[in-house]
């Protein structure tokens, strides 16, 4: 068993409710609610179960206390991830896995019940992973995705890996039950026999999300870790405890990043650095050309079984492949009678921002109202970049074309529209 600095588990001491002392004539005063598990929640806990109030609020120089500017700070966290990307890309020329093989573990033993996290680490696992799976699809159109879960020693396989986000989401949410303990080597031993048969052109990869402390482990961890390094599967960790040697050693043995979330926001943030498309690791960076089929709707009289469900629907409902001419309900997917891989012009077009990224813009220091000078409004949506107090409120310039624009303009380039509009009407302008 590995628990926190190597060797041995970890116990926390738990609190009981038998030694509480109650008066007869103030039980109405004193109801307790309970919490998970038959827990006791305490006084704080049941006053501020559903609304933290303070942690909206910040200090100002003088000491007064204000709301906190959610748009500036969303915008900063943007930035720093942003910027961590284009560095790490302007260092070296680096080949991204486009494709992607993902497993996402989910620790939901008793560890997952913890109310450190509200309501609970299950709670705030669900809800985050379930913006990630959409996040992740997006970014990532061509890849695939399967769940596990860790629950009673054993590993589950929640769903087969692919490439609808509402079929992993629905089956996530029907199966958020937290007990016994969490066993990492048998996650891994499962999601190794999968990934071993994805084909050499796919990256495969496993994320886990682990609230426990220790490992309760069949055999020897060492040699299973060896077995997935071998096997070129990266393999990283986002922690909602503590730092644990043997999730660290695994992720520096197969390349893939280990990280110990601090509060919810934070464990959000840790948890999208994920859905752009990792570095591929040298050694395992090898070019591979893949046949692909483009499908088209069938025709709205036409009548088959869809291949997917084994289920009649009409050809309107499904795209017809290419070469063997059966019915598949979504896109993209491996054809389950010839294997060819199927996807749309699309999905293609949208993993291409990620070999050319739009490049970082330039924040833009704060100038009186009494010298500005040509730009007022964002090239975008046309918003007025001036306060009232005459100061320029904060935006973004991009270096190349020199246009302004507003934070949410900034995030929306980068993240979905991933083009200039600036630019772009240049370009349009020159032809």
């Amino acid at each position: 068993m590995y628990g926190v600095g190597g060797e041995g588990g970890f116990n926390a001491p738990s609190t009981t409710s038998g030694g509480r002392r109650r008066n007869l004539g103030d039980e109405e005063d004193d109801e307790e609610e309970e919490g998970g598990e038959g827990r006791v929640l305490e006084a704080w806990e049941r006053a501020y179960a559903d609304d933290r109030s303070w942690e909206t609020l910040q200090e100002d120089e003088s000491g007064l206390l204000h709301p906190i500017d959610t748009k500036t700070l969303v915008h900063a966290q943007y930035r720093r991830r942003l910027l961590l990307r284009s560095a790490a890309a302007a260092a070296a020329r680096i080949q991204k896995g486009l494709i992607r093989y993902l497993y996402i573990v989910i620790d939901l033993s008793r560890a997952a019940s913890e109310m450190d996290y509200r309501p609970s680490r299950m709670a705030v696992v669900a809800k985050h992973a379930e913006a990630f799976i959409r996040e992740f699809f997006d970014q990532n159109p061509l890849s695939h995705v399967g769940l596990v879960t860790i629950k009673d020693g054993i590993s589950h396989r929640l769903t087969d890996i692919g490439g609808s986000p509402e079929s992993q989401i629905k089956a996530l949410m029907g199966k958020l039950e937290c007990s016994g303990d969490s066993s990492l080597q048998n996650a891994l031993e499962l999601v190794h026999g999968y990934l071993d048969q994805v084909p050499s052109y796919g990256h495969k990869e496993v994320l886990i999300l682990y609230s426990a402390l220790n490992t309760c482990d069949p055999g020897d961890i060492m040699e299973t870790i060896e077995k997935c390094k071998k096997s070129k599967i990266r393999c990283s960790v986002i922690g909602l405890a503590a730092e644990i040697f043997i999730c660290k050693h695994l992720c520096e043995e197969t390349g893939g990043s280990y990280m110990v979330a601090l509060d919810e926001s934070h464990f959000k943030e840790l948890l999208l650095e994920h859905a752009p498309p990792p570095p591929a690791i040298a050694e395992y960076a090898a070019a591979n050309l893949i046949k692909m089929g483009f499908p088209q709707r069938g025709a709205e009289d036409l009548i088959s079984i869809c291949s997917c469900h084994k289920k009649i629907k009409s050809g309107a409902e499904g795209y017809i492949c290419p070469r063997c001419k059966v019915n598949v309900c979504e896109l993209p997917t491996e054809c389950r009678t010839c294997g060819l891989t199927l996807v749309s012009s699309p999905h293609l077009a949208r993993s291409y921002h990620h070999l050319f990224p739009v490049a970082p813009f330039d924040e833009v220091s704060s100038v009186p109202n009494r010298i500005r000078r040509g730009v007022q409004n964002c090239f975008g949506c046309q918003q007025n970049l001036f306060n009232p107090d005459g100061q320029t409120s904060l935006h973004v310039r991009c270096p190349k074309c020199n246009q302004h624009f507003c934070l949410d303009c900034d995030i929306y380039i980068h993240e979905s529209l991933h083009n200039c509009p600036g630019c772009e009407s240049q370009r349009g302008f020159s032809s």
